[in-house]
């Protein structure tokens, strides 16, 4: 039997068709341009926000907290830029595949580590608004730790060559970052019907944000070790089929 011949069939074995393209190239940055585009508001607060403390605005109870100490929140805002642009374009499959994936990795990963940090610390040392209350206080204690958590067993995790590892907590860390940009989606209905929260519903809507990203975060994840999965076992038939005809 020839060697296409071998090939042709090894590939019905496997169940791929040799005409069907394996993917569409632009179907590849739907996820990226979708979280770019979800990281869009708090990236807008965050230089409205720098661009205040920087050309002097005006003071007010709202954020006296930012101009009293204003290195925290100008290292979260632009650490949290960083890693929501950059850490989107880590999920296009084409640019996985690159260097440009590692090389950037290098800055995605500290800056989250940044945004997380700087996130507990003003979390531990601002005055916080009395509509924050206890229970957000705790929230952010423990949805920052987890994040920073989460970036630095992806980090050990790619050193020892554990690549699903390594992207399954990247990706955890990732939709923990981005919760700002769901919770506007989660404020927005309800203080267009009801007005503004108060102090538990307040916590209650930041919360979802974080928990809706961590729920599509790990269906992301198990889909991904899913299709990981075929991938070996159809690689693995068409490799016994390959051994068979050869």
């Amino acid at each position: 039997m020839t060697e296409s011949s071998a090939a042709r069939l090894s590939a019905h074995v496997g169940g791929a068709s040799p005409s069907r393209p394996a993917s569409k190239p632009r179907a590849h940055w739907l996820a990226p341009t979708g979280l770019i585009l979800l990281s869009l508001v708090p990236i807008a607060a965050g230089a409205f926000r720098l661009t205040e403390l920087t050309s002097g605005g005006a003071v007010t109870p709202a954020n006296a907290r930012f101009f009293d100490s204003p290195v925290p929140v100008a290292v979260h805002i632009v650490a949290s830029s960083v890693f929501l642009v950059l850490g989107a374009l880590q999920f296009a499959p084409g640019l996985r595949r690159r260097r440009w994936h590692r090389y950037s990795g290098r800055i995605v990963a500290p800056a989250g580590l940044a945004s997380a940090l700087s996130a507990l610390w003003m979390t531990l040392f601002y005055a916080m608004p009395a509509v924050n209350g206890e229970a957000l206080f705790v929230m952010r204690l423990v949805f920052g730790t987890a994040m920073a958590a989460a970036i630095v067993v992806a980090f050990v995790a790619i050193r020892r060559g554990d690549v699903a590892t390594h992207s399954a907590w990247m990706t955890r860390a990732y939709a923990i970052g981005l919760g700002a940009g769901t919770q506007v989606f989660t404020f927005l209905p309800w203080t267009l019907a009801l007005g503004a929260p108060d102090e538990t519903m307040h916590a209650v809507l930041m919360g979802a944000g974080w928990v809706i990203n961590l729920a599509v975060a790990e269906l992301v994840i198990r889909r991904r070790a899913a299709r990981s999965t075929r991938t070996s076992r159809t690689s693995g038939r068409s490799g016994a089929a390959d051994a068979r005809l050869s």
